[in-house]
């Protein structure tokens, strides 16, 4: 190499090493439940493994607590790229799909372990209904079982006429109807104020939900109806997904892969303390009434039939897997 090719290429390997590093890139990820929730808290350690699988290239930065989008909201802002990455409750997207409240049917699946079987044979049905939606479906998590907190005690069907009544999802709603109670929608943050001004006097939700609303300075009674085991799916814009480098993009999958058993296996363990603690802080947690358990079964397969003729033969062939 002649002296001014060498002194050419060594100032153009000087300059290359002035040159800043490429940006990093930084996403906003919606959660939806405030930090102490454990699904939240699995949100921030799926964004921790997507940072150090990627050496800090790309980093999630989680918003918790619905403070981005609202949960009606998630799920277009995704779609939009309003944000790139989302947490929502699947079954509050059922008005779009049956697919995505076939997890929450009463009855249908009461214990982890069948509502993991469930959620197995129906996760590539979700996964491909969003993709057409450009939504990839990172991973999803469950909820731990869904009782009903009240103020009053409740010991037959009569004693649920006429009571406003939360839901948050179209099922609920449904079952509340069924249940012969008003639902009410109100947002999970707005709980402890609208059962004080009387806006509502009983909900269906979980002890998770129990906890983070401090349901103990509100009503008395906890029914560990285990009704049936919701899912938090956490989705992601597919264009900018598939804008990012391939190892980004395996890295992104990677990290999801290991929240969704994660989550799993942090709802069988936590289940039993948020119980628990609802129990110390005074809610008398008991089993449903005979009487009101015979009826909400009956509620449950009333449920599970009209799901069933709007969900279709794919709706049937998930349920048959499910059953076996």
């Amino acid at each position: 190499m002649n002296r001014r090719l060498m002194i050419a290429t060594a100032a153009a390997a000087a300059a290359l090493a002035t040159l800043p590093a490429a940006a990093a890139t930084s996403w906003n990820v919606s959660a939806e439940q405030p930090d102490a929730n454990y699904l939240t808290q699995n949100v921030r350690q799926f964004a921790e493994d997507v940072k150090a699988a990627t050496g800090g290239a790309l980093e999630l930065k989680v918003q918790s607590n619905s403070v981005l989008l609202k949960r009606p909201e998630v799920k277009r802002g995704v779609q939009a790229g309003i944000v790139p990455v989302g947490e929502v409750l699947m079954s509050a997207l059922g008005n779009e799909d049956p697919m995505f409240e076939i997890d929450s049917i009463p009855f249908v699946a009461t214990s982890f372990d069948a509502s993991e079987k469930l959620w197995k044979a129906a996760r590539e049905q979700i996964a491909a209904r969003l993709d057409k939606q450009g939504v990839v479906l990172l991973y999803g998590a469950p909820w731990p079982p869904q009782g009903i907190f009240t103020e009053k005690p409740v010991s037959s069907m009569a004693d649920f006429k006429g009571v406003r009544f939360r839901a948050y999802s179209a099922s609920t709603t449904r079952m509340v109807t069924l249940m012969g109670a008003v639902p009410t929608t109100i947002q999970t943050a707005e709980v402890p104020q609208a059962f004080s001004t009387g806006v509502v006097d009983m909900m269906i939700t979980s002890p998770a939900t129990g906890v983070d609303t401090q349901a103990w300075d509100y009503v008395k009674h906890y029914y560990d109806a285990h009704a049936f085991i919701p899912q938090a799916i956490v989705i992601a814009n597919k264009r900018a997904l598939q804008g990012l480098p391939a190892d980004q993009q395996a890295a992104v999958m990677a990290a999801a892969k290991k929240a969704e058993a994660r989550g799993w296996q942090t709802a069988r363990e936590r289940t039993g303390a948020l119980t628990q603690t609802l129990a110390s802080k005074g809610v008398k947690v008991q089993p449903v009434p005979p009487a009101i358990a015979g009826e909400l079964t009956k509620i449950g397969q009333t449920m599970a039939d009209e799901w069933l003729k709007k969900a279709g033969a794919e709706g049937a062939a998930v349920l048959d897997a499910f059953r076996r």
